[in-house]
């Protein structure tokens, strides 16, 4: 016999997710707050998409274009791709989460590294499938390792490349590597939010491999470089049968009117973009060489953060650190949830954020500035 319920009550699993937590962004007290919680563009967004998204306010009784033509045919001109294989969401969080809730399933598996975005997870446990997760190496994801853990469960592998919170990538020919030694019908999934700020050769966003193979995705973002954060843009470069089964389930309207309007001129704007990419690379290697002149120690980034690692000292740990700083007005992002509870990850904001952060670490650390 049954038992009877008195209440709604959610199927097995969902209430053993632990929500996702945003950066912090107040500091109580503090008249002028810098906030570096969460990976932010310090140039904000291009004036041609703040003027796009000003003109899409004046049809507000209008229902968007549901295939986000626009955005789509903007991203196709500037990457040079098919405008078929492009679907775009409300933030790739809402395609990370059709991925899953598409090709996952109860008994599935879906593979994550040990300090890959909580999204993934989140979104694995949301479909009712089994999260496995993998040791990183040097903080950086271990090919080797996600293929010892690949099983007949196994139906979908997420790689943020970048990675977050670490700033490390996967060089392009150990991600073929990687792509080579799954089996043919497990996604492969390229979240590459940071792509735009690397600048290494040896470093691929996901283009080629999505082109080549039926089981390669990438997804992107607008909530970083192109300063859109507000208005959730993502979208997703795919084989055209993935794109054909997410855009089945889809809201039909995901996007909304300002979010295709401005995405599509931000992404036009490649010249605002590369200020802000100048800009990251100064600023990347400045905040590292002066946080290691003090004795911290900075994961090599090659995003628009850094992860700092503070030493194992009373009074000098990571959130004594968090404390000082958000005394002062700069707000960091503590990283315990992603298996670092002695490293704040700082987000490169202006010049005067960042000298900044460095003048008050170099005070918490006991050096004088």
């Amino acid at each position: 016999m049954s038992m009877e319920m008195n209440k709604p009550v959610p199927r097995p699993g969902i209430l053993d997710i632990a929500a996702y937590v945003p950066g912090k962004e107040h500091a109580p007290g503090v008249a002028r707050v810098f906030k570096l919680s969460s990976n932010e563009t310090p140039f904000g967004a291009s004036p041609k998409a703040i003027e796009a998204f000003r003109a899409a306010g004046e049809h507000l009784e209008r229902y968007p274009d549901g295939q986000a033509t626009e955005l789509r045919q903007a991203i196709a001109d500037i990457h040079g791709l098919n405008t078929a294989n492009i679907l775009c969401g409300n933030g790739s969080d809402e395609l990370l989460g059709l991925l899953c809730h598409v090709y996952l399933g109860a008994g599935d598996e879906g593979i994550i590294t040990e300090h890959g975005f909580l999204i993934y997870k989140i979104q694995i446990l949301a479909a009712g499938a089994t999260p496995v997760t993998v040791k990183e190496k040097d903080r950086t994801v271990d090919v080797d390792a996600i293929l010892a853990a690949v099983t007949e469960r196994t139906k979908i592998v997420f790689i943020a490349n970048p990675a977050n919170p670490t700033g490390t990538y996967v060089p392009v020919n150990e991600i073929r590597r990687l792509q080579a030694g799954l089996p043919k019908h497990v996604i492969l999934v390229l979240d590459a939010a940071y792509a735009e700020y690397v600048r290494r050769n040896d470093y691929e966003a996901g283009l080629e491999l999505v082109s080549s193979n039926p089981n390669v995705v990438m997804t992107r973002t607008f909530s970083k470089i192109y300063g859109l954060a507000a208005l959730r843009v993502g979208w997703m470069y795919g084989p055209v049968d993935v794109v054909d089964a997410l855009n089945r389930v889809r809201g039909p309207f995901n996007m909304n009117a300002a979010a295709i309007a401005a995405g599509a001129a931000a992404i036009r704007d490649q010249a605002f973009t590369q200020k802000a990419v100048a800009h990251n690379t100064l600023w990347i290697e400045k905040v590292t060489k002066a946080f290691e002149s003090i004795g911290l120690e900075v994961t090599p980034s090659v995003a628009n953060f850094v992860l700092v690692h503070f030493p194992d000292i009373e009074g000098k740990r990571a959130a004594d650190a968090d404390e000082f700083l958000t005394s002062r007005g700069y707000i960091l992002r503590a990283v315990r949830a992603y298996g670092f509870p002695n490293a704040l990850r700082m987000s490169i904001g202006t010049e005067e954020a960042n000298l900044g952060v460095i003048a008050a670490l170099t005070e918490f650390m006991g050096h004088k500035a």
